[in-house]
């Protein structure tokens, strides 16, 4: 089954010709599924998507600003969820209306009456902690409290690509 899904994904990309990359084109046929990695380069705000020894794709990255700083080192996937929110940051809302925007749940309590709401974290990629790729705002620096954003067409396709038990390299 996994290979089936990596064909249709590498196959989509296919029927729309190549994948381009940063004014680069890849041509992905007849590349060997199966052998699919993720690179995250902190100092360049890049991640890549290899796929049989080779470069199919790569996204603009935000990772973590000062203080909750993205760790390089060799992880995995080790959980995959396309509609993720935070468990410890979003909003707290009470009747439809933010009252706390913003909100850190180890730090700010709850107002009463109100309702803890994550923040959004599309196609999720778990690879330690609470730490994941996923859709989000891209700053152009690193903003984020240790995840790493990337824009949403780049996160479908690097979520579609992977499973859970690929290697991802966080490299400084």
């Amino acid at each position: 089954m996994d290979w089936v899904i990596r064909a249709s994904f590498f196959g989509m990309l296919f029927l729309s010709g190549c994948a381009e990359i940063e004014n680069t084109v890849y041509d992905i046929r007849g590349l060997p599924p199966g052998k699919v990695s993720v690179v995250v380069d902190l100092a360049e705000q890049e991640a890549r998507l290899y796929a049989g020894g080779r470069v199919v794709l790569t996204a603009p990255i935000s990772t973590g600003r000062e203080g909750y700083d993205t760790r390089p080192g060799r992880y995995r996937i080790i959980q995959k969820d396309v509609d993720h929110r935070s468990s410890i940051y979003g909003e707290y809302v009470q009747g439809g209306v933010v009252i706390k925007a913003d909100a850190n749940v180890k730090k700010d309590p709850k107002p009463r009456g109100a309702e803890f709401i994550g923040a959004p974290m599309p196609y999720f990629l778990r690879i330690y902690g609470g730490v994941g790729l996923h859709e989000g705002e891209l700053p152009g620096y690193p903003a984020s409290h240790g995840c790493i954003r990337m824009p949403g067409s780049k996160a479908k396709r690097f979520f579609a690509a992977v499973d859970v038990g690929t290697p991802v390299k966080v490299i400084r």
